[in-house]
């Protein structure tokens, strides 16, 4: 899974929830952009409740976070590190589902990958950076 897009015929990630790297590296940027802390004050990996979380799930719940800070996402950009699976063909249906989980337009969600050739990560890893830039909610 990444960004809630089932990679069929990939290995999966192992983690405490579903490990879809690009939701928690979204998330993580969200509370980041809010100085709401981290996951792991959250949703602590040692809760049996978050174990098998799916990521879009995941994301939702610090969205609402975000927004109960009086907070929403103007904007995103998310880089996916990995050897595979081949992000391309399937950019626009992450990008939908990132946007239809935090309430946000598509057009501001952007999604993008890199091979991670020499850094040691193999097929066997990946990893996701991303930002997130929040604005104030109009009443």
């Amino acid at each position: 899974m990444l960004a809630g897009v089932r990679f069929d015929g990939e290995p999966g990630l192992a983690g405490h929830s579903d490990a879809d790297v690009a939701c928690h590296a979204l998330a993580e940027a969200m509370l980041g952009a809010a100085a709401l802390g981290d996951l792991g004050t959250h949703l602590p990996d040692d809760d049996p409740a978050t174990e098998g979380l799916a990521g879009l799930e995941l994301l939702g719940r610090i969205g609402s976070l975000v927004a109960d800070a009086g907070l929403r996402l103007e904007t995103c950009d998310l880089t996916v590190l990995a050897a595979r699976p081949a992000i391309a063909p399937r950019r626009e249906e992450m990008r939908r589902s990132l946007a239809r989980t935090l309430d946000a337009e598509v057009d501001r969600v952007s999604v993008k990958a890199t091979r991670p050739e020499g850094l040691g990560l193999t097929g066997d890893g990946a990893a996701c950076i991303a930002i997130a830039v929040l604005a104030p909610v109009r009443p």
